[in-house]
C-alpha cells in the first residue's frame, strides 16, 4: 500500500486547532496521566508519573488499572515508599504487573529511584544537566546508564529507552511533556522549571507516526530516534516555543478521528 499524503491548505492552523481541542481536562479521564493527577505533592506526582509512563504501552484502560495497582503497592505515597521502604516491604516474586513489567522490575525501579534522589538530586536534575549530554535525547540515554549503575536485574533494562541506541523514547518523552509543559490547560503539570518546553521532543508512537506520515510531516517508516529528529524539525517550524503541543493534535487525530475523512 502506498503512502497517503493528505493535503491541508494551512497545516499549522489545522494542527493548532486540533492541539487546542485535545489538550483539555476531558482528555485526562481516558489517559494514563490521570494517575499522577491524583496526587498533589511534587515528588508524588513526579514518581507516579515516571512509573506510569514506563508501563504506558498497550490498552490505556489496562495501563491505568496496572498503575493504580502499583500505587496501592506503594501505599499511595510513592515518594515516601521509595525513600523509606524496607527490604521486607518489597514483594520478591516473578509476578507480572503490566505485560512484561513485573515485580522484579518494579522493585528495582524503587531501589534505583532512591539512589537517584539520594545521589543525583532527582530525575529532573539529571535530564536538565548539560554535562550529561548536549540535548535532552542524549541525557535520556545517560539517565538510563545512571539508573542501571547499581546492581540490577538484566531483564529490567529493556524498560528504559536509549535514543543513542535508536529508540524513539516515546514513553520517556511523554513523561517529560507531563513534567515540563504548563498546567495552564489542566492536563500537563509544569512542575519542572529547569527544562524549557522548546527543548522537548515528540512522544512518537504508532498513532502520532501514522498521522504525521499521512500529513507529510514524516518520511521515515520506522518509529525510531531518527524519525523523532525529523518530526521535531517540522513541528519546531510551526511552533519553536512549544513544538510538543502537537502531540495532542497528532494523537487525537490518530485515536479519536478518522484522518482519511479530512479533506
Amino acid at each position: 500500500m502506498g503512502k497517503l499524503k493528505i493535503k491541508i491548505p494551512d497545516l499549522k492552523e489545522f494542527l493548532d486547532e486540533k492541539a487546542l481541542k485535545y489538550e483539555s481536562p476531558s482528555f485526562i479521564n481516558d489517559d494514563p496521566i490521570i494517575i499522577p493527577h491524583q496526587f498533589s505533592n511534587f515528588r508524588d506526582i513526579e514518581i507516579s508519573a515516571f512509573i506510569t509512563s514506563i508501563i504506558s504501552w498497550g490498552n490505556r484502560k489496562s495501563i491505568i488499572k496496572s498503575s493504580r495497582n502499583i500505587m496501592a503497592y506503594m501505599d499511595n505515597s510513592p515518594y515516601e515508599f521509595v525513600m523509606n521502604h524496607s527490604e521486607e516491604e518489597l514483594v520478591n516474586m516473578n509476578k507480572s504487573i503490566h505485560r512484561t513489567f513485573n515485580m522484579i522490575d518494579l522493585n528495582y525501579f524503587v531501589v534505583s529511584l532512591k539512589n537517584i534522589y539520594e545521589n543525583y538530586g532527582g530525575i529532573e536534575d539529571i535530564i536538565s544537566n548539560k554535562n550529561y549530554g548536549s540535548n535532552i535525547q542524549e541525557r535520556i540515554s545517560t539517565f538510563k546508564k545512571i539508573f542501571f549503575s547499581i546492581n540490577h536485574p538484566q531483564r529490567s533494562k529493556k524498560h528504559l529507552p536509549s535514543p543513542k541506541d535508536g529508540s524513539s523514547a516515546k514513553r520517556f518523552n511523554m513523561y517529560l511533556r507531563w513534567m515540563v509543559r504548563s498546567n495552564e490547560r489542566g492536563v500537563d503539570f509544569g512542575i519542572w522549571k529547569k527544562i524549557n518546553k522548546s527543548d522537548l521532543s515528540i512522544p512518537l508512537d504508532v498513532h502520532t507516526g501514522r498521522i504525521a506520515r499521512e500529513l507529510g510531516l514524516l518520511s521515515r517508516n520506522q518509529n525510531d530516534s531518527k524519525s523523532v529528529q525529523e518530526l521535531d524539525l517540522k513541528l519546531r517550524e510551526m511552533d519553536p516555543e512549544d513544538p510538543v503541543k502537537y502531540d495532542y493534535a497528532l494523537f487525537g487525530l490518530g485515536v479519536y478521528e478518522n484522518i482519511f475523512k479530512i479533506q
